[in-house]
């Protein structure tokens, strides 16, 4: 026989070897050469009696199925400042994050034109105002001569309503000033309360138009968190109800009330919006992030502690006290209750497993 095929026939032989050793190890670990158990158990030999350890029943609890909806911390109290004319930009003074005072100044508009129309309804009114004086002083005079029968009624008359129409035009003259310089203030844009700038949505150079925001500004104080809760857990909530939240930036849980909870559901998203009041915390501002922690509704799950369960490689196995007998039982767990913990397959409520307090210990 040639040697190739003599080395080609070797090595099939020793990979059927090693499939066959495969095949017994796998066959032994699931109980073929003893005596036959359930899926998932392997039976212990020579191990002392269950009552030298701790021992537990698994049982079965209704359990919250807790949830955490995203959202955003804003103030009761906001306010867009915008321009009430028509005017071009010429300083925005502050920026997205700021603080302000009330009375601060926010931005300032173009004034040239209103400085001329101010310049105009001066003139005016110093033109009234002379031709009143004028008008008071023939007054004075007629009424004197009139006094002493040296005037006819008719003159006297005319005096007087001349001396009247120049003094409604100086009123109307102080009024037209009056309200040109609201407009000149009116460039003039100030915070209306002490609070936090939270955008600036122009810049320098734009124009400012009637009613479009420059800034928008949120009060520092009374600040809530605004949650969108699926339609189908917003039910579980109600106004006056406390709750819990959790602020990312402060890594800080804050307990929280339900003040308002919109009557509409979103048709694209299918949540209602949930506004909660939050108390004064140092730190806290408009724009942190939050959510929204609280049980949706409740499942039934199967507990065990935590320290019965033991770890062979990937694997979660416990022991269990069964027929006279402790065996291995794989099992795989969930979600962690305090000291015990959810088992989702492996296990049946009233079963007796063993409990290795030393290992929670460790």
């Amino acid at each position: 026989m040639p040697h190739t095929q003599r080395t080609h026939i070797k090595r099939i032989t020793a990979l059927i070897a090693v499939v066959l050793v495969l095949i017994l190890l796998l066959l032994y670990m699931q109980g073929t050469f003893v005596s036959k158990v359930s899926p998932g158990l392997s039976p212990q030999v020579n191990k002392p009696d269950p009552s030298m350890h701790n021992t537990t029943t698994v049982i079965k609890k209704l359990i919250d199925n807790k949830m955490a909806w995203p959202g955003t911390v804003k103030s009761k109290t906001v306010a867009s400042i915008a321009p009430k004319m028509t005017a071009r930009i010429l300083e925005i003074k502050v920026n997205a994050g700021d603080t302000v005072k009330r009375g601060d100044l926010i931005a300032r508009l173009d004034e040239r034109d209103i400085k001329a129309q101010e310049q105009i309804a001066l003139a005016a009114l110093a033109e009234a105002t002379a031709e009143a004086n004028r008008a008071q002083a023939d007054e004075g005079r007629i009424r004197s001569l009139y006094s002493k029968e040296a005037a006819t009624r008719e003159n006297f008359d005319a005096v007087i309503a001349r001396a009247k129409a120049a003094q409604a035009r100086v009123n109307q003259a102080t009024s037209t000033v009056r309200e040109v310089r609201t407009h000149l203030a009116d460039t003039l844009l100030l915070a209306p309360f002490d609070g936090i700038v939270v955008k600036r949505l122009q810049q320098p150079g734009d124009m400012g138009l009637p009613g479009v925001p420059i800034v928008s500004m949120q009060l520092a104080k009374g600040l809530r968190l605004e949650v969108d809760v699926p339609s189908s857990c917003a039910d579980s909530y109600h106004i006056g109800m406390d709750v819990t939240v959790h602020i990312d930036t402060l890594n800080q849980k804050i307990a929280g009330q339900i003040n308002e909870i919109s009557p509409e559901i979103d048709s694209q998203t299918h949540t209602q919006l949930i506004k909660i009041s939050l108390p004064a915390i140092v730190g806290l501002k408009p724009g942190y992030f939050g959510w929204l922690e609280q049980a949706c509704d409740q499942h039934e799950a199967l507990l065990i502690p935590a320290s019965a369960i033991q770890h062979i490689g990937q694997l979660e196995v416990v022991q269990i006290w069964s027929e006279g007998r402790t065996q291995m039982r794989h099992i795989r767990t969930a979600k962690t209750f305090g000291d015990q913990i959810e088992v989702i397959s492996g296990l049946r409520a009233g079963e007796t497993i063993i409990t290795h307090p030393q290992q929670q210990a460790q």
